[in-house]
């Protein structure tokens, strides 16, 4: 489909968008949407990049999944939106809101984990997070995993780069390490009780995600 990108230049020009990609056949998307480059488009005009985010749908056959992505600004229409229509795609059909859910969505199928148990474990590294730093909008976001431990990446932590009245705030990204173990027990946990509270407040039909834990009332 065809898209209009506005440039802060006053230049309005058009890009070629697909509205569904499969990972099996085109496995250089993969790394695209992990590394962020997935649709940067650059003005002709100005040359100035646009990482813009459009609704699109995301195939992965080898996983037996089919990825419907929202944009951020889509977020309140879904929770919104009470009911699904019957599904009867052969691929399980998810669905994860913007691009940075995607990449990490991504990399957990391709690193063979259960996307439940990461989220279970993302939503206790948020809790512990939120403790420590009250007063800033924490995320935590997985990335990557060796045959020992996970790795989770916590955004959001300010730290002031001086004191006094021109102190400065400076965002750091926490890096905590998780063992095999207890995703492990996490994984365990949701095999044989998947029904626990933990494991269904995590997912909002076919949205599972630990921002569903975090969404404002009126959205609920």
């Amino acid at each position: 489909m065809i898209q209009k990108i506005p440039c802060f230049c006053d230049n309005n020009f058009s890009v070629e968008v697909p509205d569904e990609i499969d990972i099996d056949a085109r496995p250089d998307y993969l790394e695209e949407i992990i590394n962020g480059t997935f649709l940067n488009f650059t003005c002709p005009r100005c040359g100035k990049k646009h990482k813009p985010e459009f609704n699109i749908t995301v195939l992965w056959p080898g996983k037996k999944i089919r990825i419907e992505v929202f944009t951020e600004l889509d977020r309140g229409e879904f929770y919104r939106r009470k009911k699904e229509a019957p599904d009867k795609n052969p691929l399980k059909k998810e669905t994860v809101i913007g691009y940075p859910e995607l990449a990490d969505r991504l990399m957990v199928l391709r690193d063979s984990l259960e996307p439940a148990a990461v989220e279970a474990i993302k939503y206790y590294l948020q809790l512990k997070a939120e403790e420590t730093y009250p007063e800033d909008e924490i995320e935590t976001w997985y990335a990557g995993s060796s045959d020992s431990s996970l790795e989770f990446h916590i955004h959001g932590i300010s730290r002031s780069r001086n004191t006094g009245e021109g102190a400065k705030k400076e965002e750091e990204v926490a890096v905590m390490k998780i063992s095999r173990d207890l995703y492990q027990k996490t994984l365990d946990d949701y095999i044989k009780h998947p029904k626990n509270e933990i494991f269904t407040a995590l997912r909002v039909r076919s949205y599972l995600s630990v921002k569903n834990m975090m969404r404002p009332e009126e959205l609920k």
